[in-house]
């Protein structure tokens, strides 16, 4: 979705191609495509060694922390028996981004990236420690773990606009989408693995355990970073402190509708349809009657659905409004249909795809969005981003944990599907008004075409 050839095009004039309103476009740029086309295939932003070296330390933070997420879920459901408690759980992690995720966004745009990355994660390596020296002393309570919670989400609002808007400097502006769909696939790599080693370590150790090495697994990005070449990076210069820059962040996305329409879809999938911790401990413990083991499964089962998404997503051309928009819509209609799935092997098949189009959406909005914005304005978009995709998750989980709760797992996952859905079909026929679109069946399934024949500019169709 674009403006046209810039972001100062014409509101109504949105292209299904996003990405296109990015001050290199005018330039003549196509940031729309990967750079894996023609730039040395899926993998070509691992070349750059600064990235590899912020990849490798991922990958191993990223193992642990998805450790500590089973770990942390599983623990709060045994000491309290409900899920609303794990839906307030997550609440907590997610409420600061809520309430201060566009300052992290200010001050990402103010602070060198690099040292502001070695302070956040040392910070969340700290946080893991302190849960598990409780967990192994045997002194945790469900608030010591609400408490941990909120810490890290409190790091979680300046590291994410950070580590987001880092890649573009350490791989260059024709690398970003590439860079971006591996930052997704590396995540749920990690995602693959941390599940099951979690599941291991509750049931033969506890959850200390989880908490610990996921404490220690921060030791990797800081080393990553560490040991950066910092003349090979592309920075950004510092925005200096001065009145008014949140207030301008929110101007610079009310006036481009190629930013506005994936962040307000991203923030209605992220706050009903990514409650998978309250909807699979329930599942888990209420209907198939699992254990820790079968939470892990779960778990890993949407992570290589997330994998394989982010990997096409790698391999993909530009960023196409119908993919966005078909993403959400068959997300949505796949939590359904797995939410009345009658049989367990049936439920756990459903997980995969539900990964696919679910990461599909997620990293369409994300490199769309960072590509249409201008590198000064980035951090404060991508914090925004952030806030709304996850931080509804504390007006969400709550929610959506006392509706499961009350009337139970398929109820409270059919709940989320609906909403999402509703919001999937409603905000394309809003796109579909303001870009003078119409939607038409052909051989190709469902496409965007012009609703003016004689304004063929409008629309460019895969």
């Amino acid at each position: 979705m674009s403006t046209g050839n810039g972001a100062d095009s014409a509101p109504g004039h949105i292209s299904t191609t996003i990405g296109a309103a990015h001050p290199a476009a005018r330039a003549g740029k196509n940031l729309g495509a990967p750079p894996g086309a023609g730039r040395g295939g899926m993998f070509s932003s691992l070349k750059i060694r600064n990235y590899r070296l912020f990849a490798t330390g991922q990958v191993v933070s990223n193992t642990g922390t998805w450790m500590q997420r089973i770990a942390q879920d599983w623990l709060v459901l045994s000491l309290t028996g409900s899920a609303s408690a794990v839906g307030i759980t997550i609440a907590l992690q997610f409420l600061p981004m809520l309430m201060f995720g566009l300052y992290g966004g200010v001050l990402a745009d103010r602070l060198p990236k690099r040292p502001l990355l070695l302070a956040t994660q040392s910070a969340m390596g700290l946080t893991g420690l302190a849960l598990a020296a409780l967990t192994l002393a045997g002194h945790v309570q469900v608030w010591h773990v609400y408490l941990a919670a909120f810490a890290l989400g409190l790091v979680t609002v300046v590291d994410n606009p950070a580590r987001q808007t880092f890649v573009p400097e350490m791989v260059g502006k024709d690398q970003v989408a590439n860079a971006v769909s591996l930052n997704s696939a590396n995540f749920q790599s990690a995602r693959l693995v941390g599940p099951a080693i979690a599941g291991v370590l509750i049931t033969a150790v506890g959850s200390g355990w989880a908490f610990l090495l996921n404490g220690l697994s921060f030791a990797a990005p800081i080393a990553g970073l560490l040991l950066m070449r910092t003349h090979e990076l592309h920075p950004v210069e510092p925005r200096p402190r001065a009145k008014g820059q949140l207030r301008e962040g929110l101007r610079y996305v009310a006036g481009r509708p190629e930013l506005v329409w994936p962040i307000v879809l991203v923030g209605f999938i992220g706050t009903f349809g990514f409650n998978f911790p309250i909807w699979l401990s329930a599942f888990v413990s209420d209907v198939f009657h699992g254990d820790a083991g079968t939470y892990g499964l779960f778990n890993t089962l949407i992570a290589a659905g997330s994998l394989a998404g982010a990997l096409l997503a790698a391999r993909r051309g530009q960023s196409r409004l119908r993919v966005l928009v078909a993403a959400a819509a068959l997300f949505s209609v796949l939590l359904l249909v797995t939410a009345f799935a009658p049989g367990f092997w049936l439920f756990a098949a459903l997980l995969v795809p539900i990964g696919v189009f679910g990461l599909t959406v997620n990293v369409t909005a994300n490199s769309s969005v960072q590509m249409a914005t201008a590198p000064e304005m980035r951090g404060r978009v991508m914090a925004l981003f952030m806030m709304v995709f996850t931080g509804g998750t504390p007006l969400g989980a709550p929610l959506l944990g006392w509706i499961t709760d009350t009337y139970g797992a398929r109820i409270g996952m059919a709940s989320g599907a609906l909403i999402s859905l509703a919001a999937s079909v409603a905000i394309a026929v809003v796109l579909a008004r303001v870009g003078n679109l119409r939607l038409r069946l052909d051989r190709r399934g469902l496409t965007f075409v012009p609703a003016v024949a004689h304004r063929p500019e409008l629309v460019k169709v895969a």
